[in-house]
């Protein structure tokens, strides 16, 4: 890994570079080597996604890749959304913040890269336990060649389909989405593949 590539990241955040830059520091100081991966700092233990530093416009973040899993005797890890199953965020605001929990935060790392060692892997729900909307299974039993091409999809890929799907508040809404994604399906992508 290249650490220029880093660098770059961090000079172009004007909001929380200071932040970032010692949770950096903690991370590197943790013995995880450094990449680059979705577009952000991420830390790995023998190539396995451990920690990653990313921001948002009102706090940055550590985003725990197996999260779930840590015991957060703090009580400080966020579950971004109810559909995140595996990872958890430490968020912060201030730099004082970051000072304050510097040795908890290295606690948890200590911890995430324990499990790593390990090889626990995170128990996800299986595609069938998540819910398929009226108007999709509608168009599934209208079209049997969609049906085919849906089911052909990896699970990661239906899963995505099915949280676009029912993420929309009206019917008209879901329709439309579902229209939108009927060839993508056919042609055996998924959701955000090119």
């Amino acid at each position: 890994m290249n650490p220029k590539v880093i660098e770059r990241f961090l000079e172009r955040a004007k909001k929380w570079n200071e932040e970032m830059r010692l949770l950096r520091k903690i991370c590197l100081e943790s013995g995880l080597e450094e990449d680059y991966k979705w577009m952000h700092p991420c830390y790995t233990y023998q190539n396995k996604n451990v920690v990653l530093i990313h921001e948002f416009k009102e706090y940055c973040a550590l985003l725990f890749h197996k999260g779930v899993l840590l015991k957060d005797t703090e009580k400080i890890l966020i579950q971004q959304t109810e559909n995140v199953q595996a990872a958890r965020q430490i968020r912060f605001t201030s730099m004082e913040q970051i000072v304050a929990l510097e040795s908890i935060i290295k606690t948890y790392i200590f911890e995430a890269i324990e499990i790593e060692k390990s090889g626990i892997e995170v128990p996800f729900k299986e595609t069938k336990e998540f819910a398929i909307v009226a108007e999709f299974q509608k168009k599934l039993e209208e079209l049997p060649e969609l049906k085919t091409a849906f089911e052909a999809l990896t699970p990661g890929r239906q899963r995505g389909y099915l949280l676009y799907f029912s993420q929309a508040k009206q019917s008209k809404t879901r329709e439309a989405r579902i229209e939108k994604c009927i060839e993508a399906i056919l042609d055996g992508k998924g959701l955000n593949d090119n």
